[in-house]
């Protein structure tokens, strides 16, 4: 997508035996088969080569392994280019979104320009064209600009949001939804169920986001509404097979383990309640799905508690 915007695309692959077939066949056959990469996308295993000299470095690494490649990258990194993170998690232990973990190692060598790229965004989609909109989120607002007239295009629309901190917590959080929404799946409970749990399920991602600093507009949005709604109900959600398999009693180790790709719901989980006990703030769906991620609570006694917790207002 990005292969017509820029003269040269770099493209790190930590597989080493994938970059290379990915060089010869111009195809990434494990996790996006049946796309031809563009002539100007050039396949590296090292990282040295991958972001020296950049004007832009784009990252999509699972929040968990943040840290370590930023730490890899830093002798390399050049102080202009623009930093654009789009992961979504929170890292565990430090409880930081991925944007400050960025930041965190970066400032050891210069004050860097980081942004956050969120949304409603399957890569299958994205790779094969179809229209997709999404947000740039900065404080600095200039930088969302640079970010956003450099990605858009025919079939990517980028909006502008500086609200960083309200876009990375929903992209984070949605995917902990997900997963109760593949539970209710897996458990063969229809469009009521998903619908109410979609709705809560915002509601409780609303509370922690504006508790730690984002705005409350910012969650009826594209990296809010937006990317919850596509997460839950979308077949190409990981995070949502992943709840469907624990929904119909498989173990989180088998499914985990038989996965070519994260699914960021899982550690997310438990940063999120972490960082919900931090702040005080309830999030009675989420501790239920880490009750199931923890083999504490059966799916469908976790939804019967949901149901029979006391009445209140909405």
């Amino acid at each position: 997508m990005l292969a017509p915007r820029f003269p040269d695309v770099r493209l790190w692959v930590y597989e080493a035996d994938l970059a290379e077939r990915m060089r010869e066949t111009r195809e990434n056959d494990l996790f996006l088969p049946g796309f031809r990469l563009p002539s100007n996308v050039n396949v590296v295993n090292d990282l040295c080569p991958a972001v020296e000299g950049a004007d832009v470095v784009l990252s999509v690494t699972p929040s968990h392994f943040t840290r370590e490649i930023y730490s890899r990258m830093l002798p390399f990194l050049p102080p202009g280019a623009l930093f654009v993170s789009a992961t979504k998690g929170i890292e565990s232990g430090t409880l930081l979104r991925i944007s400050e973990v960025i930041r965190e190692v970066v400032s050891a060598r210069f004050e860097p320009r980081v942004c956050v790229l969120s949304g409603p965004t399957f890569a299958r989609e994205v790779a094969a064209g179809e229209p997709t909109a999404l947000v740039v989120a900065s404080h600095d607002d200039a930088l969302n600009h640079a970010v956003q007239a450099a990605f858009s295009g025919p079939t990517f629309r980028v909006y502008r949001n500086q609200d960083p901190v309200g876009v990375e917590m929903a992209g984070a959080l949605k995917n902990v939804i997900a997963l109760g929404a593949g539970v209710c799946q897996g458990l063969s409970l229809g469009s009521n169920t998903i619908a109410a749990l979609i709705t809560r399920g915002l509601a409780e991602i609303s509370r922690l986001a504006v508790a730690v600093g984002g705005q409350p507009l910012t969650l009826a949005g594209l990296a809010g509404l937006g990317d919850l709604v596509l997460t839950c109900t979308g077949q190409l959600s990981r995070n949502r097979q992943v709840g469907i398999e624990l929904g119909r009693g498989r173990p989180l180790f088998e499914i985990t383990g038989s996965m070519k790709m994260v699914a960021e719901g899982v550690k997310t989980t438990f940063a999120a309640m972490d960082l919900a006990e931090r702040h005080g703030i309830d999030l009675p769906i989420t501790a239920q799905v880490r009750a199931i991620l923890r083999g504490e609570q059966a799916p469908r006694e976790a939804i019967r508690e949901l149901m029979e917790r006391s009445l209140k207002g909405e």
